[in-house]
């Protein structure tokens, strides 16, 4: 296996571990970052999707006692099944939209001026949810995931939909969209992760079987380097940002977003930097 390939799978890992579940958008960093590294050819971008698996083994580890404990109540326990079934819900949309206009979108929208467009945008829709909640904090009525409704669970699951444009994040869409709903910022955030357990899991595991002909044995290493440090940098990122919404808001990520975003359509638009379509 050539070492500078598994160097560029290493920094790809890191990456989708560092901005899978931060409002920043794990795809729009992994297109840039492959665009600068000359790694996104067909191959790499089944890569960019299979090593969110292991970011996901990172929730699962930091949420074990809650999946483990819903797990073995599901016979006896409605709470238990109602949040499983909000899950559920959640999930289906993108399911839908995914199998309808996924192909679609990945061919006309997966370019860095599209991310960094989408990062602007999506910064400014954080800072107005933000603020709204700020000015009236009445409209938090959902403290806890187990306060989720049916319905509840698929307003967010339709605004999870909305991650499908590269650059909009999947943790972005389902927190902030949530926080606008009426969840407070660690019930949005908690179900945005547990969210994340299906639809990451179900993306990379039909992105795999699609795309099975482009994969070889020879790709396992490739492949169980970038997982490996997908999960590590998505858990120590996991339990950094469960202690830093308990006392501050996403008004950093807000600005991080616009800032990077000008950047790279400033350099794009400039010549300074060959952004990749």
């Amino acid at each position: 296996m050539d070492v500078l390939l598994l160097i560029k799978a290493v920094i790809m890992g890191v990456v989708e571990g560092l901005t899978e579940f931060l409002p920043i958008s794990s795809t729009g960093h992994l297109i840039l970052a492959g665009s600068l590294l000359g790694f996104d050819d067909d191959k790499a971008k089944v890569f960019d999707i299979a090593i969110q698996t292991g970011a996901i083994f990172a929730v699962i580890l930091v949420y074990w006692q809650k999946i483990r404990d819903t797990v073995v109540a599901l016979p006896s326990s409605f709470q238990a099944r109602q949040f499983a079934l909000n899950v559920l819900i959640a999930f289906l949309p993108a399911v839908m939209l995914g199998l309808l206009f996924g192909k679609a979108i990945k061919a006309n929208l997966f370019t860095p001026v599209v991310v960094a467009s989408t990062f602007i945008i999506g910064g400014f829709i954080i800072l107005w949810a933000e603020k709204r909640q700020e000015r009236n904090p009445a409209v938090t009525r959902i403290h806890t995931v187990d306060e989720m409704t049916a319905l509840d669970a698929l307003k967010v699951g339709l605004v999870q939909c909305f991650a499908m444009i590269p650059g909009t994040s999947r943790s972005g869409s389902t927190i902030i969209g949530g926080m606008l709903m009426g969840l407070s910022r660690k019930a949005a955030t908690d179900f945005s992760f547990y969210l994340a357990i299906p639809t990451l899991i179900g993306a990379g595991v039909y992105s795999l079987y699609k795309e099975r002909a482009l994969l070889s044995m020879d790709d396992l290493p490739l492949f169980g380097v970038g997982l490996l440090f997908s999960f590590i940098s998505a858990w120590l990122c996991i339990r950094w940002l469960l202690r830093y919404i308990s006392t501050h808001s996403f008004v950093m990520f807000a600005w991080y977003r616009i800032g990077f975003g000008l950047v790279v359509l400033a350099t794009a638009w400039s010549g300074l930097v060959v952004w990749k379509d």
